[in-house]
């Protein structure tokens, strides 16, 4: 048939509206899902500075030297913003590991939704590949969505989820990084990559590579050892590792577990309180 009549059009017309109404997309986000862009925090976001000025903060997204090679939307100061369990978390943490000549060093904290977008973008433009040679030497870059380096929502905009690593006591300072120097993968041996004041974790952070995949059996030896002592640390106080990335630790239960926040990372967004 190439036409319906009046009063089948009708009928169907009536019954997409219904199926509009009742259905719900399985692959859709999960309705509860949201994202917030007021200017301010919610009242439980802290900065870890005051919660713990020991840990080391070296925030990657507020530089150049990122897998993106500018400062990052959003980041408007290096701090470390994190909902006030999460940052209580990182404090128990630092504390054990501080027993052990260990410090923690924070990478990335809360993350604004304007910061992924960002980084969509920047995955999106195929002829940017300024850093593709620290960051994801072995990796097309039509592929990083696909293979999951990049999506559209980030944990980390949720406010408990945290990128880090150690750094042995005393901590030797890291050597600033300066645009357009030359690049090595983030794979390299230690003593050829950026040097990073982290003990060997066998990549460097952001590396989008499976060698970063906590558990891959081709890091051994000291570098697991390094690993393993961050995994177990952490979560023995509250914080669960994503098994792709050896850095990324979230707290859990989360506080918000469904929203998704977009205030700047700045201490205004953190002012007005009593």
């Amino acid at each position: 048939m190439t036409r319906l009549s009046a009063a089948l059009r009708g009928l169907a017309t009536t019954f997409a509206a219904l199926l509009a109404v009742t259905a719900v997309p399985a692959a859709s986000a999960p309705a509860t899902a949201q994202a917030r862009h007021e200017s301010r925090a919610p009242e439980d976001f802290v900065a870890l500075r005051g919660v713990d000025p020991t840990i080391i903060e070296e925030m990657r997204y507020v530089t150049a030297h990122n897998f993106v090679g500018e400062r990052v939307d959003g980041y408007r100061q290096p701090l470390c913003l994190l909902t006030r369990p999460a940052a209580e978390a990182l404090h128990l943490a630092q504390t054990r590991l501080l027993r052990q000549g260990y410090s923690l060093k924070v990478y990335d904290c809360y993350r604004p939704q304007r910061a992924v977008d960002h980084f969509v973008r920047w995955a999106e433009d195929l002829d940017d590949q300024d850093m593709k040679a620290e960051f994801y030497p072995d990796v097309d870059k039509t592929r990083l969505f696909a293979d999951g380096y990049i999506a559209e929502k980030s944990g980390h905009s949720r406010g408990s989820t945290v990128d880090l690593t150690l750094v042995r006591l005393p901590a030797k300072p890291t050597r600033p990084y300066h645009p357009g120097q030359p690049l090595v993968p983030c794979f390299a041996p230690k003593g050829e990559r950026f040097p990073d004041n982290s003990v060997d974790m066998g990549t460097g952070y952001d590396c989008f590579d499976t060698r970063s995949h906590t558990l891959d059996p081709r890091i051994e030896g000291v570098q697991r050892a390094n690993r393993l002592l961050l995994k177990d640390t952490l979560e023995e106080a509250g914080l669960v590792n994503l098994p792709e990335e050896w850095w990324h630790f979230t707290y859990k239960p989360e506080p918000y577990p469904d929203t998704y926040f977009d205030f700047p990372v700045s201490a205004k967004s953190l002012s007005g309180r009593r």
